[in-house]
């Protein structure tokens, strides 16, 4: 006779997936190393459409993915009240799998079939985005684990040509000088000198930031050895995904850009100052990372980048 909690089980294994809800982090490199996990789901789960918790900033990454459902914000400034609309929202939905790569109280909350969360979770590695699938790796029977990505629409693409139409050449490097703790932020002197030791491998400079970056990119915009375009504050967070996918290479701090560019295949070599880099470095393979042993940003040797960027040339 079968044990009646085994039975359950094994009923709840056979009815369909066809509603999923992942709850995803909040930054955009967070929300990046989270896509993995979204399209592992996605190759065992096709039919499923997967609603989305995030928070504004980064809900844009997921404007364009075909099997996206709804897309829940959660604010982290409204507090209790915030989250017991939010609550109330999700509530009106009862899903088949709900996987919350976030926070393990939420998912108590709410009306679902299954529930994984990063508790009992194991990790395929020490890196971010191997923690994330280690939520769903056991315990959904997965092995591969994809790498990060964006979706992206023709007119994003097309913007990033049009952008590009005017810069000589076709080797463009792109650069990402910004942050929003200076502690992160790689001195605009050695971006500057960086792009002078570079200026025979590439032809041209792309300099990227949000609103915040403006002053950190402008201070590199100025002496440029090679043309540059400064689009700083004047892109999307796709459009300047779609610049990174058609640049060379990039190289930047410790962002979001660098989840962007690795997402979008670009090779990438980040410079960090305070941080872990073995877990928090672009994920894919011609991801590269520099940090000096004192952990100061301005420490990291212009050299020393120039000498990474050409080794990553090099394996192009």
């Amino acid at each position: 006779m079968i044990n009646p909690s085994l039975k359950k089980q094994i009923f709840m294994a056979q009815k369909p997936t066809d509603n999923i809800l992942l709850i995803t982090l909040s930054n955009i490199g967070d929300a990046i190393m989270t896509t993995p996990v979204m399209a592992a789901l996605h190759k065992k789960y096709p039919r499923a459409v997967m609603d989305i918790v995030t928070d504004a900033r980064a809900s844009e990454i997921f404007s364009h993915c075909p099997y996206r459902g709804k897309v829940y914000l959660k604010h982290k400034q409204a507090g209790w009240r915030g989250l017991l609309t939010l609550v109330r929202q999700l509530r009106t939905t009862r899903y088949d799998l709900v996987v919350d790569l976030r926070t393990d109280g939420l998912t108590q909350l709410l009306r679902a079939r299954r529930r994984l969360t990063r508790r009992g979770s194991q990790a395929a590695g020490v890196h971010a985005v191997q923690r994330h699938f280690g939520v769903i790796r056991v315990r959904e029977q997965i092995t591969d684990l994809p790498p990060t990505c964006l979706w992206l629409s023709q007119a994003e693409r097309t913007f990033a040509h049009r952008q590009l139409a005017a810069l000589p050449g076709k080797r463009c490097l792109a650069l990402g000088p910004g942050g929003r703790w200076a502690p992160k932020r790689w001195p605009a002197t050695a971006f500057r000198a960086l792009v002078e030791r570079l200026q025979a491998q590439f032809d041209a400079v792309l300099l990227l930031g949000d609103l915040a970056d403006v002053d950190s990119c402008r201070q590199v915009a100025r002496q440029t050895v090679l043309p540059c375009i400064n689009l700083a504050g004047d892109t999307s967070l796709l459009q300047a995904a779609a610049l990174l996918q058609q640049a060379t290479l990039f190289v930047g701090n410790d962002s979001g850009l660098g989840h962007l560019a690795a997402a979008c295949r670009t090779p990438t070599l980040t410079v960090f100052g305070p941080g872990d880099p073995a877990r928090y470095h672009p994920w894919q393979p011609q991801a590269r990372w520099l940090q000096s042993d004192s952990g100061n940003i301005a420490d990291v040797p212009v050299e020393a980048v120039a000498t990474a960027v050409r080794e990553l040339q090099g394996m192009m």
